[in-house]
């Protein structure tokens, strides 16, 4: 087995860039958080990133891309993996064998943890399972998370019709009613579409308490994968006044609502509801077989039937409106820290604690 370390830097796009955003996009879980463009995106907002692979008779089987910023007033790195890294988690060598050279890139990029985030289900790999792998890779399993742990993913291989059958009752009459109460969804992208994106995010920030990006980085994210076909700007309308606006990828056969926003005018006629119905078509026509609706309360799914119509704190309401299209809740195996500096990591641990 052959093995490799490369530092990703924003340069035109190479051969092996394709050959690994390939790779990416056919691994079973594979995410746009590994690809090149994902890292060139962070680069433009101080993170810096290096990745890892390893090859078998020439053939890319496992790697990670490494995202590295300073925290803590520039005192310390640290670098993190999202939905990564790829590798057969359950072939022994091929984990040990990239676990080796992520930690050699660690100690090169003088990092003080390294915090990794599989998108692996925890339908494919137990906790149990998973427990034991950290505890053979000296990995922290019982640590916080920066993506959301636990979704709902809407299988898009049934035709249009059937997964309208398959949303509640409510879902379908939503979007419906959108249809009739004369609510345009169109594709956008240009300046001024960004701006309305912009304009209808602060509104939800506003309304709802999240936080958001600079509006610069939702742009830039979407010139770096729209091109490309992995990315579209779905804005709902009526009458011409912007409603709601997401933002969608689609990498391999993997779709994911990334981020929404939607104004406090004409919320009666569910343009949201119109939004993710068309941003679904859009990923089943991309060949997409799963859409993420992209983080709900982690709770099991009993817990968040016995209790989404009380709770209204944190992602709460959001899984609201987020069941009603008829997807399974899915969880990850979650996310593992490795530490390289114990008084980084307790510093790292304090002001995590403390958002």
């Amino acid at each position: 087995m052959l093995d490799d370390i490369f530092t990703l830097e924003e340069q035109p796009y190479s051969d092996f860039d394709a050959e690994w955003d390939a790779f990416v996009a056919a691994h079973p879980n594979g995410s746009i958080l590994q690809t090149t463009n994902w890292a060139r995106l962070k680069g433009r907002f101080n993170w810096t990133s290096r990745r890892v692979w390893m090859r078998r008779d020439g053939e890319l089987v496992a790697g990670a891309q490494i995202l590295v910023k300073s925290a803590m007033m520039g005192i310390a790195k640290i670098g993190y993996i999202p939905h990564g890294p790829l590798v057969d988690w359950r072939d022994e060598e091929q984990v040990d064998v990239l676990f080796n050279h992520i930690h050699q890139a660690a100690h090169e990029l003088r990092t003080g943890l390294v915090k990794i985030e599989p998108l692996l289900w925890q339908t494919d790999m137990p906790p149990a399972e998973w427990k034991t792998i950290c505890d053979r890779h000296e990995l922290l399993s019982d640590v916080d998370h920066i993506q959301p742990p636990r979704t709902v993913l809407v299988d898009l291989t049934p035709s249009p019709d059937e997964i309208l059958a398959k949303m509640k009752s409510k879902a379908r009459y939503n979007i419906r009613l959108a249809g009739r109460k004369d609510v345009i969804v169109r594709e956008g992208g240009s300046d001024a579409d960004f701006g309305i994106f912009a304009r209808l995010m602060q509104a939800t920030a506003t309304r709802d308490g999240f936080a958001v990006h600079d509006p610069i980085y939702y742009r830039t994210a979407y010139e770096f994968f729209a091109p490309r076909g992995e990315m579209a700007l779905f804005i709902a309308e009526f009458e011409g006044l912007p409603l709601a606006a997401i933002i969608v990828s689609a990498i391999g056969d993997k779709a994911i609502y990334l981020y929404g926003a939607s104004g406090n005018e004409e919320r009666r006629r569910m343009p949201t509801y119109a939004l993710q119905w068309a941003a679904m078509q859009w990923a089943k026509e991309r060949g997409c077989v799963s859409y993420d609706l992209w983080g709900v309360p982690d709770e099991d799914a009993d817990t968040l039937e016995a209790g989404f119509m009380e709770r209204n704190d944190g992602l709460w309401g959001v899984y609201r409106n987020k069941r009603g299209f008829g997807g399974t809740v899915q969880r990850t195996v979650g996310a593992a820290d490795r530490v390289y500096n114990k008084r980084l990591y307790a510093l790292y641990q304090w002001k995590r604690g403390r958002r």
